[in-house]
């Protein structure tokens, strides 16, 4: 090899178009990966709301009624923290529980909000952006199901 020869490596073109090309990825890969993130989180949840259901069958097999959260030994926030847990009407036919979005989880829009109401022998699971759970039913399914 001759003492001469120009060393060869990146030109500052190259760099920056494959960092254009890294951005444009990224910028397209985040939103998803956010969705997912948000939807994984979700399932905290849910988890917490067939536990707080298991245990208001619990009580209420035992009693005439169904209870708060006290009564039933439930916590008010989710395992993983994710979510704001409170049973807003309860008696002897049935409950109301909203499991609500906090922090990060807060921004999942459509599904901030969590309501599943036992009515009688009836199970409802209603889904929304605040407390007044006006979901439509394809997007309560899209918020109950993983």
């Amino acid at each position: 090899m001759p003492a001469h020869a120009a060393a060869r490596g990146f030109t500052l073109i190259e760099t920056l178009a494959a960092m254009a090309i890294a951005a444009v990825l990224s910028g397209i890969a985040m939103p998803s990966f956010d969705a997912q993130l948000r939807k994984a989180r979700r399932a905290d949840a849910l988890t917490a709301v067939a536990q707080i259901q298991g245990a208001q069958e619990r009580l209420r097999s035992r009693s005439t009624r169904y209870g708060n959260l006290a009564e039933i030994g439930a916590a008010a926030v989710s395992a993983a923290g994710h979510y704001t847990l409170q049973i807003t009407a309860f008696n002897a036919d049935g409950y109301e529980l909203l499991a609500t979005a906090t922090g990060t989880q807060a921004r999942d829009a459509d599904c901030r909000v969590l309501r599943a109401r036992a009515v009688g022998m009836n199970l409802v699971y209603e889904s929304g952006t605040d407390a007044r759970v006006a979901n439509d039913a394809a997007a309560n399914r899209r918020c109950w199901s993983l």
